[in-house]
């Protein structure tokens, strides 16, 4: 268990515990009636099916192009956690809304299941991009992304090199590369750090040899007096009806778990590095007051370069922002897209 935790870094000093009963405003399974949706599919770079749901606004006018915004799940999960929610609520709006489930994830295609490759977790926007700049219905020059905890990692990643992506908002981003590098609150020593590495490259050996696969972080399965109070906080989502999802063709055992070996790929994603660049597109950094991950949005809000907004949520966590809906500041994304796809 240690390890478990050291390698997806979620060891703090110290953090309030998360209650098992689900929060009243808890919404992750939002079906909208105001909404036409399909289910579609397109290829990535790397001719990998990439699948999604797009949303389409039922009143939408013969020869009108819209706005669109590409909406990326928390790493681990698939489109129909949070994502989805996202991606209606802004359809709502007035906006065509695509979520997509990143490769080796829910219905997308990729093998081995559940492995990281945070390059081609990144090329999935931009070949979302390419889907969505491709429809009669879509502005080309009014495409935007929000990402959801690890998918703000990416989501970033791929802006830095797809100036197509003209607004940017992520909530409760993860930085996938330095959770996994320092854990949160820099916790992990490099020690440790290179232990979880000599773990992975001799498992490599084994399912090299033919030998089982072997899973590391995610939610945890069961909570016991013990738990840590982050475990706890991702358990109430992705292990009780508030936010339990299995894509076909995967096991309530295997969701959210990356496989060991790839997850070490995480090291050397640095999706902050050049964050400047992407500048003067605007981009909004979205995370709770009380999160475990707000470093993140507070490392990441320094170093972009104008324009630039950070809204931290009152008393808000982490999980918070997946799915209540009375927290999530959907009035503020609205209005940072309407003013920035315009």
């Amino acid at each position: 268990m240690k390890n478990l935790l050291l390698s997806m870094g979620l060891l703090i000093s110290s953090f309030s515990a998360i209650g098992a009963p689900m929060p009243a405003d808890a919404d992750n399974f939002y079906q909208s009636q105001q909404l036409s949706v399909q289910k579609v599919s397109f290829n990535n770079q790397y001719r990998m099916k990439v699948a999604g749901n797009l949303y389409l606004p039922k009143d939408m006018g013969p020869k009108v192009r819209y706005p669109a915004i590409i909406v990326g799940h928390p790493m681990g999960a698939v489109k129909e956690q949070s994502a989805n929610l996202y991606a209606q609520k802004m359809a709502e709006q007035g906006f065509v809304t695509l979520s997509l489930d990143l490769s080796f994830w829910g219905e997308s295609a990729g093998e081995p299941r559940n492995a990281v490759a945070p390059d081609i977790y990144a090329e999935d926007f931009s070949a979302a991009v390419d889907f969505l700049g491709t429809r009669a219905f879509v502005d080309r020059e009014r495409i935007g992304v929000i990402g959801v905890c690890g998918s703000g990692s990416f989501a970033i990643s791929a802006a830095k090199i797809d100036p197509r992506l003209k607004a940017i908002a992520t909530v409760s981003m993860y930085d996938m590369g330095a959770a996994n590098r320092n854990a949160l609150n820099h916790s992990l020593t490099l020690e440790q750090r290179k232990a979880i590495i000599a773990e992975a490259a001799e498992q490599r050996y084994v399912e090299f040899a033919g030998g089982e696969t072997r899973y590391t972080s995610g939610a945890v399965h069961e909570l016991n007096e013990n738990s840590h109070p982050v475990e706890r906080e991702f358990y109430a989502f992705y292990r009780t009806p508030r936010g339990e999802f299995t894509p076909q063709g995967s096991s309530p055992q295997l969701t959210t778990h990356p496989t060991l070996t790839s997850n070490v790929k995480f090291m050397n994603f640095y999706p902050f590095n050049d964050i400047e660049t992407i500048a003067p597109r605007p981009m909004l950094f979205i995370a709770g007051e009380n999160a475990h991950s707000r470093e993140f949005s507070d490392e990441a809000y320094r170093l972009a370069g104008e324009p630039k907004e950070l809204l931290l949520v009152p008393g808000a966590g982490h999980v918070d922002l997946y799915d209540r809906t009375g927290l999530i500041p959907f009035d503020r994304l609205t209005r940072f897209f309407r003013s920035n796809l315009k």
